[in-house]
């Protein structure tokens, strides 16, 4: 339990409270205005309390916002509970990370019902009615992918997708794989996929475990595993851990976050490449979109302040909401389920030991927390 769900349940009972006594329900200790609720699916993946948050927080709070969340801690159950709560609270705009696409609906309708604009923070709820926010997930599995085949264009790949609730893992990751060219690698024979595997949650023990047994397959068939496609950082701390684990040769991997774990991986030659996304940016966009959806501005109307959004972050669409075709419920593009949402799709940047310079120059990783335990001989310039 979070400290910012033991301070929303005091908040709740003070308003269950106030319903009893006949009172009106004005949310307790004077919050008015612009309440904007936000339910976290977990804090257990770093960037989300350590980045997300405080950036989207301080926008809400320096434009005379109130700023109220709930830590889910991967549970849909209690994410529909928390997003109940933030109702009751007086939120007037829902940012909801969705541990499941499908689970969270439910808590969606509540919100309509309420007329509370809700923004999809960086992971697809499939209604027209949303506001998505995220980057752009197609160009990071195509940025994993190009390279991982510029270093190792020939092989057997191994695939650590995330969990399978999430449109990210399922869907636009992959397209970005095959936007690299994986299909046609896989076609011409260049590349052989001896394992796939989906990753409950995103969890590194899960991805850890799951890595460990495909190893121990691949050694009793007489395979060599070449390179690994990790769809993300928290599950490419797992493949590294099962590498080592199993004595098995350093192969490359590739990973998503900027996670500063990963990113001293990449100094010490243990990940390959990992797509920073710049999640300072994400938490600042959806902090200003909801300021203006408290306004009464509708999601189309919304457009980004100048220098919100730093130029080599902000989306190619401009500053006003683009449309995005989802993949529908089924997660497959051209089945006729499709939807179109308005969008907020922010641009990434692929790092790896020679362009580690960016996020330490951006002021994203201390150098101290980069370098640390990397071998001076085989140091990379940022290092140095």
């Amino acid at each position: 339990m979070t400290r910012n769900r033991g301070v929303g349940l005091i908040m709740a009972a003070a308003l269950l409270f106030a319903a009893c006594q006949g009172q009106a329900t004005t949310p307790p200790g004077g919050l008015t205005g612009c309440i904007v609720g936000v339910s976290w699916n977990n804090f257990q993946q770093p960037r989300w309390a350590s980045t997300d948050r405080p950036s989207m927080q301080k926008v809400i709070r320096d434009g005379g916002g109130v700023f109220i969340d709930f830590d889910a801690n991967l549970d849909s159950v209690q994410q529909l509970t928390d997003v109940e709560t933030l109702i009751n609270q007086g939120a007037k705009v829902l940012v909801l990370l969705a541990q499941n696409q499908q689970a969270v609906l439910p808590a969606l309708e509540k919100a309509k019902a309420a007329k509370i604009p809700v923004i999809a923070y960086d992971r697809l709820i499939e209604d027209p009615s949303v506001l998505y926010i995220t980057f752009n997930n197609v160009d990071v599995g195509k940025a994993e992918a190009a390279a991982l085949f510029a270093k190792v264009p020939k092989g057997n790949y191994v695939i650590i997708k995330g969990d399978p609730g999430d449109p990210n893992a399922a869907s636009f990751l992959p397209q970005g794989f095959d936007e690299a060219g994986l299909k046609d690698k896989v076609a011409s024979g260049d590349i052989t996929i001896v394992a796939e595997q989906f990753t409950d949650a995103w969890a590194t023990q899960k991805a850890q475990n799951n890595m460990e047994a495909i190893i121990d397959k691949a050694n009793a068939d007489g395979v060599k595993i070449d390179a690994v496609l990790a769809e993300n950082d928290s599950t490419a701390l797992g493949v590294v851990a099962a590498i080592q684990s199993k004595g098995y040769d350093i192969i490359p991997v590739s990973g998503q976050d900027g996670d500063h774990a990963n990113l001293n991986n990449v100094a010490k030659g243990l990940q390959y490449v990992d797509v920073w996304k710049n999640s300072n940016e994400l938490g600042k966009t959806a902090g200003a979109a909801a300021l203006q959806l408290c306004e009464g501005k509708a999601i189309a109307d919304i457009e980004l302040p100048a220098g919100v959004v730093g130029d080599a972050y902000k989306p190619l669409a401009g500053n006003k909401p683009a449309d995005f075709k989802t993949p529908g419920p089924d997660g497959k593009n051209g089945t006729g389920d499709e939807n179109t949402v308005k969008s907020f799709i922010l641009q990434v940047t692929p790092v790896t030991a020679e362009t580690l310079n960016l996020p330490l120059d951006a002021g994203w990783i201390k150098k101290a927390d980069l370098c640390k335990g990397v071998d001076a001989a085989t140091a990379p310039a940022a290092c140095k």
